[in-house]
């Protein structure tokens, strides 16, 4: 599996990680025990969650249970060193979480405390807001989206008020790097910007939606990337299920996203199903997995990514693990970018 630093840090991770949003919901604990054990075996050092999971659905009663799954697996195996954890924090809500309030610095104080007993270990190696506080267009929030309401100043004292917390954390040796998630090109460079003033810890990451079928990073988030050593962790790389071709026909499997969630976030329209079969088309003609060859693209990309993919079971994870070695050709490279070009935003 490749090591990639996690921007301007010393912590090196690999290139694909394992999301846990599903840990103590859809999937039991036995299982998602066995998912850690097979994902480390392979070489994956990178674990991804946060206090809001699990979802699907997202239930007070249930905050918290995917980073306590984790911490009785730390707890069992004592194999704390081989993984690297990453947690957040979540913004304002319907109600999940701290009656639906957001986070500022106080919040921060209390919600790192709350993660590391979940987590039973005394640091955590990434700690990510989960979305920005002013809003976000992530989410197809992107058709309507109108930041004509947001106080720029006030955005300013936020920031510096969460990185004071934060810095705190990191020189109590709490936390060990910091990143945002759902954030926008401006709201990085303001986050790195206020950091370098203040001398508080940098964003060292940006965990955005990123895959086939959604490729908002592709233009400015990419330039931020590439000039502020930020990494990229992609969420949905294999677009909730739709690029594994199990829902193609309309077909909505047992126990599936979409047996659940039936619009997947907003990502089922009239276009989705015809847009993905010409990638699975695609990936037929050349041989491959449409699921490795979904990951497999993450890794060309010119900025750095860590692709966060996650297996309700642990059957779904081997199958994906079995693409681990694969290499994209630049002749399939060049025929996904063509596809983009004529079908570029299928939800």
């Amino acid at each position: 599996m490749n090591k990639l630093p996690l921007g301007r840090t010393d912590i090196m991770v690999s290139d694909w990680c394992l999301g846990t949003m599903t840990f103590g919901n859809q999937t039991p604990q036995a299982d998602a025990h066995t998912q850690i054990d097979m994902a480390v075996d392979a070489g994956i050092n990178f674990l991804d969650t946060a206090e809001m999971y699990p979802v699907n659905p997202i239930r007070p009663e249930t905050v918290g249970l995917s980073e306590q799954v984790i911490g009785n697996w730390i707890a069992k195996t004592g194999r704390r060193d081989d993984v690297i954890v990453a947690t957040k924090v979540s913004g304002n809500n319907p109600g999940w979480v701290r009656d639906g309030r957001g986070y500022d610095g106080a919040v921060i104080r209390e919600a790192v405390d709350s993660s590391l007993k979940r987590l039973q270990t005394d640091v955590i190696d990434l700690y990510q807001m989960h979305w920005p506080i002013r809003g976000s267009y992530m989410f197809r929030q992107n058709w309507t989206y109108d930041p004509s309401g947001q106080n720029r100043q006030q955005t300013m004292d936020h920031m510096v008020d969460v990185l004071e917390a934060l810095g705190e954390a990191v020189k109590a040796g709490k936390i060990r790097a910091i990143g945002m998630s759902n954030e926008s090109a401006w709201g990085m460079t303001k986050w790195i910007d206020q950091a370098e003033t203040a001398g508080l810890p940098r964003m060292a990451s940006v965990q955005n939606e990123y895959s086939l079928l959604c490729r908002l990073y592709d233009t400015d988030m990419a330039e931020m990337a590439v000039n502020e050593d930020v990494t990229l962790l992609s969420f949905s790389p294999l677009a909730c299920g739709l690029l594994t071709g199990k829902y193609q026909g309309n077909t909505v499997p047992d126990g599936s996203r979409m047996s659940i969630n039936a619009d997947l976030g907003g990502r089922m329209n009239d276009r989705v199903l015809p847009i993905t079969q010409r990638y699975l088309d695609l990936a037929a003609r050349h041989g491959l997995d449409p699921v490795h060859m979904a990951l497999a693209w993450q890794r060309t990309r010119p900025f750095p990514v860590s692709a966060i993919f996650g297996a309700t079971s642990s059957d779904q994870l081997t199958r994906i693990l079995k693409g681990k070695d694969v290499v994209l050709s630049d002749d399939v490279a060049a025929e996904i970018d063509a596809l983009h070009k004529a079908h570029p935003m299928p939800y």
